[in-house]
């Protein structure tokens, strides 16, 4: 039996490796039950890439761990005793601390609490998200949501579901405690490690890109009032404009830039941040399809929770965007109507003052033929003079010569070759400068 061939490799695309791995990009973290689990998520905008990964490295010397390579945004290793996770996003980062710690002391116990304090107060600010999350078997759980509530919650009001279908069961009360941190609750009933883990994260992300998503709703009221002075004033000129004569044109013409330099500005401060939240919710909603989850009765569901707070949000982002693109569009239509006023009026000025050249040109014209008639009669004048000069010397020297005669025949002669030679002259000087 002959051996197999053995196949040569194949020429690769350059970035084949690099988007194969893309599919394997910020695995989620296996979450063994009970365990505790802390995660931040900031905005990075004052932090450089070097700076995280430095502080990263800190840690990992803290462990005694091999550092992140330099250049990564996502990094996940074994540190101190517990797993860290952490990653780079467009906007943000996050870290993840995981530990496998029992189900005692509730959230009094945390797994942040296990990394050292003088390397905690160098995290970076702009924090968007922090939470603790508590996951233990389903049946270690008070029985009752109001005992869940009491007990982990501080009595208030929770959203929940059985999430995996059924595998398990989340709650939380969407709010920020005395600690600075959001509380979760998982209940274990037949959840592996990775599934845990990846239902925990998503509850993480849930609630990172819903404040993400949430950023631009500050902006979107900050900026309706100035929309509806921007409307207001485009309704005054736009008035203004059909009773508006030619000398007033060309202010309402300034005015109207200035309202559409206004606008774009507002457009080009807005239109990442909307676009941006649009993406986001898009992800929340993904990420709650993703917890596959069933209703519990007499507790709020994660979809509703997240249609009924996060979207109104989303539609007044929406609102206001499409405002800023519609008054846009209006003032652009606008200053179109009256820069065509406004070159209506330029060309029907230049329509005059053309008729005005012409008028002068022709006027000119006249007066050239005039100048060049005197100019033939004066230089045939002169020039008969001398012939009846010659002709008087010629018959001073005894030539027979009539001298009047010979004046008087020269004047039509020399009359028609002086203003022939001038003609020509005249052709000759429009053909040079043409």
């Amino acid at each position: 039996m002959n051996a197999p061939l053995a196949l040569p490799r194949p020429n690769d695309h350059p970035q084949r490796r690099q988007l194969n791995d893309e599919a394997h990009a910020r695995p989620y973290e296996p979450l063994a039950t009970p365990a505790r689990a802390s995660y931040l998520a900031y905005l990075h905008r004052n932090t450089s890439h070097e700076q995280e990964l430095w502080l990263i490295g800190e840690l990992c010397a803290w462990g005694g761990a091999p550092p992140p390579p330099a250049g990564c945004l996502h990094w996940s290793a074994t540190v101190g005793g517990v797993r860290i996770k952490w990653a780079r996003h467009t906007e943000f980062s996050s870290l993840t601390v995981i530990a496998e710690l029992g189900a005692e002391a509730a959230f009094a116990q945390t797994a942040l609490a296990m990394l050292p304090a003088d390397w905690l107060v160098q995290l970076p600010g702009n924090v968007l998200h922090a939470a603790h999350a508590w996951l233990l078997p389903e049946l270690d759980l008070p029985g009752g949501i109001d005992a869940i509530s009491e007990q982990y919650f501080e009595g208030y009001e929770l959203i929940g579901a059985r999430i995996g279908e059924g595998a398990g069961v989340a709650y939380t009360d969407f709010r920020i405690h005395a600690d600075g941190y959001t509380r979760y609750v998982l209940g274990n009933a037949g959840m592996g490690a990775r599934q845990a883990g990846r239902m925990l994260q998503r509850l993480f992300e849930l609630d990172t890109y819903r404040m993400l998503a949430f950023l631009a709703l500050p902006l979107a009221k900050s900026i309706s009032p100035e929309l509806s002075d921007a409307d207001h004033e485009l309704a005054e000129l736009t008035s203004a404009m059909s009773n508006a004569r030619e000398e007033d044109e060309p202010a309402l013409l300034n005015r109207l830039t200035q309202l559409a330099a206004r606008i774009e500005s507002a457009l080009s401060k807005t239109d990442f941040r909307f676009s941006a939240a649009h993406a986001y919710y898009e992800i929340v909603q993904r990420r709650v399809v993703e917890l596959r989850e069933l209703r519990i009765q007499g507790v709020q569901p994660f979809f509703e929770f997240v249609e009924r707070r996060l979207s109104p949000a989303m539609d007044t982002c929406e609102s206001v965007a499409r405002r800023q693109r519609v008054l846009a569009t209006r003032v652009a239509r606008a200053s179109s109507l009256l820069r065509t006023r406004v070159e209506i009026t330029h060309e029907r000025q230049n329509q005059l003052l053309l008729a005005s050249m012409d008028k002068r040109a022709r006027l000119q014209l006249r007066l050239q033929e005039t100048v060049e008639g005197l100019s033939v009669a004066a230089i045939t004048y002169y020039a008969v003079g001398l012939v009846g000069y010659g002709a008087k010397g010629l018959k001073s020297a005894g030539v027979h010569v009539n001298a009047e005669l010979v004046t008087a025949l020269a004047i039509p002669l020399v009359a028609l070759v002086v203003a022939w030679g001038l003609r020509r002259m005249r052709r000759a000087l429009v053909a040079h400068n043409d």
